[in-house]
This record gives structure tokens, sequence and C-alpha cells, in this order.
């Protein structure tokens, strides 16, 4: 990814997803949606019961756990479709993840401006609680560029000097 100066603007794939239901599952399946970044465009009722939400929401939202949650959330009574309707401009920011102040390109992501510090902390704290304790402190930090948005500790691991002084 060139420097921040270099970019003119990101463009993100969007589609427009049809999802059918039982009135019961509408509320939190409208949430999923909403929290995914969806721009509700229709909802009608086809009968008694049924329902078609519409939604336009970005490609990457719906890829990694979308439908499983969808599924969960309607207790399996819920069907999804979704189509293309092409580019749209967004304001992504690129975060950089480093360990004691080195940038680790491979943990490095692309995320939406306004996700960037949950996201940020979310790593941070899964990195402090998967890395084992050194001999030193290691700083996980989140950056967007030079600024930092998250940082974690891991504390050194202490010898004990005086364990030997006891037990006879």
């Amino acid at each position: 990814l060139p420097p921040a100066g270099q970019i003119d603007r990101f463009e993100e794939p969007f589609i427009r997803g049809k999802i059918i239901t039982k009135e019961e599952f509408l509320g939190p399946l409208m949430n999923l949606c909403q929290e995914r970044r969806g721009i509700q465009k229709d909802l009608k009722y086809l009968d008694m019961n049924q329902v078609l939400l519409v939604y336009e929401m970005p490609l990457n939202e719906i890829i990694l756990d979308f439908y499983d949650r969808l599924k969960s959330l309607s207790k399996g009574y819920a069907s999804f479709d979704y189509e293309w309707i092409g580019l749209r401009e967004t304001h992504l920011v690129k975060v950089d993840v480093m360990l004691n102040s080195e940038i680790v390109d491979a943990l490095s992501f692309i995320v939406e401006r306004e996700q960037a510090y949950i996201r940020g902390k979310l790593i941070t704290e899964r990195l402090r609680e998967s890395i084992p304790r050194q001999m030193f402190e290691v700083a996980i930090q989140a950056a967007i560029g030079s600024k930092i948005i998250a940082r974690e500790t891991i504390r050194a691991m202490r010898k004990d000097v005086t364990a030997k002084c006891y037990g006879g």
C-alpha cells in the first residue's frame, strides 16, 4: 500500500442483500445488518409472517461470518441472497501492528476509519494473551501512520533469586 499522501481515495465493493425471514426475527437481523455498515433500502411484508429486508452493505462485511450469524439469530428461518452493485468511495485506513516498535507487515490490516480503534484494541489484546512472557518487556501497539491508537504490554518474566535460600 503506498503512503497516505499518494492515495486519492479508497473504493470498496458493495452488494445489495435480500433477507427473507419471519417477523419475529426482524429486530435482531436489522441490528446485524446495521452493525455490518448496512444501509436499509426496503422493508416489505410478504404475508402475515414473512418479511423481505433489503440492505446495501460492503462485500467484506458479509464474507467472514455474516451468514452464520444470520442463521443463528433467525434459528435457521432466514434466507440470504445478494448481488453486486459496484464500487463506492469509503474512508479506509491502514492499521500497522508493531511489536517492540517494529512493524509486523503480516499483522497489518485495512479497516474503516470509525472501526480502527476497536479493531486495533482487539488485536493488541489478543496478541497479549497469545504471546508468552519473555525475559524483557514486550510492547504491542496498533498505529495509523505515526499515531498510536492502541497499546498493550507483556510484562517481563522475573527470576526469583531468593527461591534457593528457602527449603533447607
